[in-house]
């Protein structure tokens, strides 16, 4: 047992979070283990949004941050990608990471921009890299790459010699001063 910030005995330990989240989505689960450092679940994406707000909003887990959000392309596997997300409670400082398998031919996931604002930015950063689309997310449009550009480059199939649609050259706006690295001269 160990007190809490606000001086409350917390029973929870990592073993019992999984306890609890096999047993409320036991039906949506189809995983779970732990491995020195890092408890997972794995789970379908029809249970994603639920799993997350559970994990946010139950009294006694308070994983109040998304920390990370990316994805894994296992080519020639199936499901072939994995999206990936790390959960903190810093009131607890236990971490869980969710996986949610994904399908190439059902290439899409619940966004949890709705619960964690954060996560915006990091599925666009998903769907420009592996070209996984989030049901729901308010602008999904390409973070990284500019908007011509042709493929995924993350995807473990994407050709690294391949050449892409050059664009026109733009001028950018006058700014910054002459000791700035982005100062442009006025013409």
């Amino acid at each position: 047992m160990r007190v809490s910030a606000g001086g409350i005995l917390n029973k929870m330990n990592q073993s019992s979070i999984l306890g609890r989240i096999e047993e409320k989505f036991s039906a949506l689960v189809n995983e779970t283990h732990s491995r020195p450092g890092q408890d997972t679940v794995i789970i379908n994406k029809s249970g994603i949004v639920e799993l997350a707000r559970f994990l946010k909003e139950d009294n006694d887990l308070k994983f109040n941050i998304l920390a990370d959000l990316t994805a894994v392309d296992y080519w020639k596997k199936d499901p072939r990608f994995q999206v990936v997300y790390h959960f903190l409670s810093l009131e607890n400082r236990f971490r869980i990471r969710v996986k949610v398998p994904v399908r190439e031919s059902d290439c899409e996931v619940p966004t949890l921009c709705g619960l964690w604002p954060a996560a915006n930015w990091y599925e666009r950063e998903v769907f420009d890299m592996f070209g996984i689309k989030f049901e729901g997310h308010p602008d999904l449009r390409r973070i990284l790459m500019y908007p011509g550009f042709e493929g995924h480059p993350l995807r473990k199939d994407y050709p690294k010699t391949r050449h892409q649609p050059i664009i026109e050259y733009r001028e950018l706006p006058v700014h910054g001063s002459k000791n700035t690295t982005t100062y442009r001269n006025k013409k």
